[in-house]
């Protein structure tokens, strides 16, 4: 595959560039927030969708009878690295897990209410697949749809939904078929100010707020059940395969990195250059290697979907694996180098690497679990792409 990006590509890079510059605000743009400033959980961001939305940025690879372009991937690829860099909100799960999986398995009345508001960053969705009993493993969900009338009632409770304290739809997975594990759960459209809904919010070690939802007699008509009866897991597993990619882009890691080699090139210890320190410039080298190296992977991804069709699964884990694990060593390694002074917190202004050592190694501890585990990727892999028996 060609690694280089077409004179028409890097045009529209320079064009979003510009945009956001043209638009920076310390309100909507904050590195220090690492993958989490994916989410639009203010009113100041939600605007700033609503630009990115006016450019016609959010449909770029959606069918053009929906309201898209039709375009290739590595243009959406090119605008999220672009976002993700300067700490800006994201195009993510509404034009992604919710929107693509619309397109493919929704129904007409679910396309028309949903996907007009989602390409003008009009509404906001949480998304609930994670259980007390169910983190990686969304099979084993248990949160209970039974059929009443033309609707269904939910009872029970979904962890971890990042969203949900601002989020104006729950998309959401039940278990309607208890005998059937995969082939048992159904997906749902459940407004988020339904009076049966609990929300709880839990503070994380990255300075956010994830929630637990609780269902007490939530009842959901059947136009907002999405695509067939007992096929939830399978359009699940699809939007997984999208969100493991875009929810870690390669960008935020690449400037740590950076971040890194500046402050190993100025500092000293004991007296010495830090840079000449022979253990320091291995790992350091390691480092810049592995991160060209978790750049292709995410070029790999991008070139496998624009072939069209299912989103790649092996590519997909073998990213979001390589990438977080990265992560996660790069602020190890900013943490040992750094020394003490990095444990100081963000934005203090004598910390080294300006405090961001810090906040990324609380931050990347969450990365190695959104959107599955290391261990469930490590399966995946085994499993469809080394072909490797299920209990190997």
């Amino acid at each position: 595959m060609d690694f280089d990006f077409s004179e028409e590509q890097n045009a529209f890079r320079e064009e979003v560039e510009k945009f956001i510059e043209e638009n920076r605000h310390p309100e909507v743009m904050d590195v220090f927030r690492e993958n989490m400033t994916q989410i639009n959980d203010t009113p100041r961001r939600q605007a700033f969708m609503r630009k990115v939305a006016e450019k016609g940025w959010l449909g770029i690879t959606w069918p053009e009878e929906y309201g898209g372009q039709n375009g290739e991937g590595v243009y959406e690829y090119l605008l999220n690295e672009a976002l993700a860099g300067v700490g800006a909100p994201q195009i993510g799960k509404g034009v992604g897990i919710i929107g693509k999986t619309l397109i493919r398995h929704g129904s007409e009345k679910l396309k028309q209410e949903f996907l007009p508001k989602i390409l003008k960053a009009e509404v906001e969705f949480a998304v609930g697949y994670s259980e007390p009993q169910a983190g990686s493993d969304a099979a084993s969900m248990q949160l209970e749809a039974i059929r009443e009338g033309d609707g269904w009632r939910l009872n029970g409770q979904k962890m971890w939904t990042t969203s949900a304290h601002f989020a104006d739809w729950y998309w959401v997975g039940a278990r309607t078929k208890k005998e059937d594990k995969h082939g048992g759960i159904t997906l749902f459209l459940i407004p988020m100010d339904h009076p049966g809904l609990e929300v709880q919010g839990l503070p994380t070690i990255g300075d956010e707020i994830t929630n637990a939802v609780y269902f007490n007699d939530v009842w959901v008509s059947d136009e907002y059940r999405v695509g067939e009866l007992n096929k939830g897991f399978g359009y699940i597993s699809e939007a997984l395969d999208l969100e493991r990619f875009t929810m870690f882009m390669y960008s935020p890691i690449r400037q740590r990195i950076e971040l890194l080699c500046d402050h190993v090139r100025e500092e000293t210890c004991d007296g010495e250059p830090v840079k000449d320190d022979p253990l320091v410039r291995s790992k350091i080298a390691q480092t810049v290697t592995q991160g060209e190296v978790a750049r292709l992977l995410g070029l790999k991804f991008v070139a496998a979907a624009s072939k069209g069709g299912k989103p790649p699964t092996n590519e997909a884990s073998m990213y979001k694996l390589y990438a977080t694990e990265l992560s996660k060593r790069v602020a190890n390694l900013s943490m040992d180098i750094g020394g003490p002074g990095t444990q100081l917190r963000k934005h203090t202004e004598d910390a080294p690497m300006r405090g961001r050592a810090e906040s990324t190694y609380r931050y990347t501890v969450i990365d190695t679990v959104g959107g599955g585990g290391s261990e469930i990727q490590k399966n995946i892999i085994a499993r469809r792409k080394l072909g490797l028996p299920k209990n190997f």
